[in-house]
C-alpha cells in the first residue's frame, strides 16, 4: 500500500510568471542627467520589452555637457546587490556599462561566471574624464576580465579603438573587422561599432567579427551631440536577446531603435541632446493638427532635432 505525498511538506520552487517580459541585469553607474548610465538602461530596457533588473556600481557627478567626478561603490555592496535578486529571479540577458573602478569590475565578472550561458552585451563608455592612472586599470582590468565572457562589445569607433588598440597608428582608421580581431583575442565573439565615418554626411554602424562584417545601418549624420547613445543602443541589444531573436536581427532592431530615439531627442538642459526612448508613445503629428483643429502649417515639434 502507498500513500500520498503531502503537498504541504513538498518544497515548492519560486513562482515565476513565464508570460512576463524577460529580465536584464544591467550593471551601470547613476547618472544623474538621465540620459546614460542607470536611468538610460531602464528606460530603453522598458521600451523594448524587458524588465531592468539595475544594479548600481558607481554614482557620477555630471551634467548634461560634462562629468565632474565619479565616486565607485564598493565592490561588496554591488555583488550583495546582484546576489540578492539573483536568488529570487530568473535572468535572459546581461548588459555591462561602467563598473566604477577596476576592484567593481573584478567584483561584476565573479558573478557573470557563475552563468555562461546568459549573452552578456558590454559598452564601453568614454571615459576621458578619469584620472590616467585610473583609467589604465580599469580598462586593464576590463580587457582581462568582461571580455571574455562578452557576447557582444558595443562601442564608439574611436572609443574601441583607444581600448582594443591603444598602439594603433596607421594613417587610416582601423576597420571594424580589425577591431573584432582585437576583442576576439580577448575572447569576445562579436564588435558593434558605431559612428564609423562615410562620405556625404552619413555614418556607418557595423556589427562585425574576425571574419568581417555580419550586418550594419548607415544613417545620416545628426547635426548636434548627444549623450547616452552608446547606453541605449547596448541596452536596447541586450533587451532584444533577452527575447530571443537572433544576434543580427537584434542589431538592426536595436540600430533602428537608436536612430528614432536619437532623432526624437530633446535638450532638458543647457548642454547635449538626450534620446527620447519612448518617440513610439508620442502621438503623430497629423493627429496633433487634427486635434488642433487648423489647416495652417504649425512649426516643427522642437523636440525632434533631426
Amino acid at each position: 500500500m502507498t500513500t500520498e505525498p503531502d503537498l504541504q511538506d513538498t518544497p515548492q520552487e519560486p513562482s515565476q510568471d513565464l508570460t512576463g517580459p524577460p529580465c536584464v541585469m544591467t550593471f551601470n553607474a547613476n547618472d544623474p542627467s538621465g540620459a546614460g548610465g542607470l536611468g538610460g538602461d531602464v528606460a530603453t530596457l522598458s521600451a523594448m520589452g524587458a524588465h531592468p533588473l539595475p544594479v548600481v556600481t558607481a554614482v557620477l557627478m555630471r551634467d548634461t555637457a560634462e562629468v565632474f567626478d565619479h565616486h565607485g561603490i564598493d565592490e561588496d555592496v554591488i555583488v550583495e546587490q546582484a546576489r540578492s535578486i539573483l536568488e529570487d529571479a530568473a535572468i535572459s540577458a546581461w548588459k555591462v556599462g561602467f563598473l566604477g573602478s577596476a576592484e567593481g569590475v573584478s567584483a561584476v565578472a565573479e558573478i557573470l561566471s557563475d552563468y555562461p550561458d546568459v549573452p552578456l552585451v558590454s559598452h564601453v563608455p568614454n571615459l576621458a574624464w578619469m584620472e590616467e592612472a585610473d583609467l589604465e586599470a580599469y580598462h586593464e582590468a576590463f580587457r582581462e576580465l568582461v571580455l571574455p565572457q562578452t557576447e557582444v562589445l558595443v562601442g564608439n569607433h574611436k572609443t574601441l579603438t583607444d581600448f582594443l588598440l591603444p598602439e594603433w597608428d596607421a594613417d587610416r582608421p582601423a576597420s571594424p573587422r580589425e577591431l573584432a580581431n582585437a576583442a576576439a583575442e580577448h575572447g569576445t565573439r562579436f564588435v558593434l561599432v558605431t559612428g564609423v565615418q562615410l562620405p556625404d554626411h552619413f555614418i556607418d554602424n557595423v556589427l562585425a567579427t574576425p571574419e568581417g562584417a555580419i550586418t550594419g545601418e548607415k544613417f545620416e549624420r545628426f547635426d548636434t551631440s548627444f549623450i547616452g547613445a552608446g547606453e541605449t543602443l547596448s541596452a536596447a541589444l541586450a533587451a532584444m536577446l533577452a527575447n530571443g531573436a537572433e544576434l543580427h536581427i537584434a542589431a538592426s532592431e536595436a540600430l533602428a531603435f537608436l536612430d528614432q530615439s536619437l532623432d526624437a531627442g530633446f535638450r532638458p538642459g543647457m548642454g547635449s541632446v538626450v534620446p527620447d526612448r519612448f518617440f513610439w508613445a508620442q502621438p503623430p503629428a497629423e493627429e496633433d493638427e487634427a486635434q488642433a483643429g487648423t489647416d495652417i502649417e504649425s512649426p516643427q515639434d522642437p523636440r525632434h532635432v533631426h
